[in-house]
């Protein structure tokens, strides 16, 4: 899709953004704590709820490409409160900042969030990511030895969907998808991250995300096309002496195919697989209790390594 037009584009900028007013109702609705750090000329913000504790690992939530740390909001209230969570913004999104000149492969991302930690004075962590952030989440378990605790992916990007794939070559897809750059774009986007169907929510966020994300969609082409520069850098991750690792993946999925598991299974034989029915892209956000139910099994019997 061709980029918007001046005109197009003054139209989107002098539109309210209702989000920012939105994500502050959230927080507090929440009860969540924001705090903020800088790494590497970032500003990284993330909220946090529970309190930390020396026996406990804290659980880390990354998003996925043009999605922010509020994709988590349907999971956070499910938590106990004896288990700390957090749930950031990945440098380029959300509350985060973007620097033009900076790289946003999936390695610098990484090192990045795996710097976070540091000055987050996170120990510990079982890592929790969805679509570029279980990619991510990936890269950092691998640098992180024991302090990742386990690791959970959920429909994650960077991952061959058959084993024909030529890993040294960018995968065929079309960006548009999640990178709208007009109003019906944004409508197209809302729907195909879940099952494909139009959806009453997929309206909702339309109104409620779609000025946001038409302003951010230069700066999301820029983290795309890093990410595709090394499109499956998070497979050099995946070993089979790795972390304990979930997978849960949508059997509707429309973004990243289903297909990608048989590489998990192929490549991490200890890995545990969940295929949910009827379910999309997002799981967290398409069936909240279920994909956490899953997670809060998983991390119950790995509560240290």
């Amino acid at each position: 899709m061709s980029a918007a037009t001046p005109i197009v584009t003054t139209v989107q900028n002098r539109l309210p953004n209702p989000w920012p007013v939105a994500r502050t109702g959230h927080r507090w609705l929440q009860r969540a704590r924001r705090h903020s750090v800088m790494v590497d000329e970032h500003r990284i913000v993330w909220l946090e709820r529970g309190r930390r504790q020396s026996h406990k690992p804290s659980v880390v939530l990354l998003h996925g490409l043009a999605a922010m740390k509020e994709n988590w909001s349907a999971w956070l209230p499910l938590f106990t409160k004896d288990q700390h969570v957090v749930a950031v913004d990945i440098p380029g999104f959300g509350e985060s900042d973007y620097r033009v000149g900076a790289s946003y492969r999936y390695r610098d991302q990484a090192e990045r969030m795996v710097q976070w930690l540091g000055a987050a004075g996170l120990g510990q962590v079982h890592l929790v990511g969805s679509s570029m952030g279980a990619a991510v989440a990936t890269l950092m378990a691998g640098r992180m030895g024991e302090r990742a605790v386990s690791l959970t992916v959920m429909n994650s990007a960077g991952i061959p969907a058959h084993e024909r794939v030529d890993l040294n070559r960018p995968p065929v897809f079309d960006s548009s998808i999640l990178i709208p750059e007009d109003w019906s774009g944004v409508y197209r986007m809302f729907n195909n991250v879940g099952s494909g169907k139009p959806t009453l929510s997929g309206m909702a966020m339309t109104g409620l995300l779609g000025v946001d994300l038409l302003r951010r969609a230069g700066q999301n082409r820029h983290v795309f096309s890093d990410m595709v520069a090394d499109p499956y850098a998070p497979t050099t991750a995946l070993t089979k002496d790795m972390a304990p690792l979930l997978v849960i993946w949508g059997d509707r999925d429309q973004i990243t195919p289903p297909s990608c598991v048989d590489f998990y299974r192929k490549t991490t034989p200890h890995a545990e697989v969940h295929m949910m029915r009827g379910i999309g892209h997002l799981p967290m956000l398409e069936n909240p209790r279920r994909s956490f139910g899953i997670l809060r099994d998983f991390i119950g019997r790995h509560s240290s390594r």
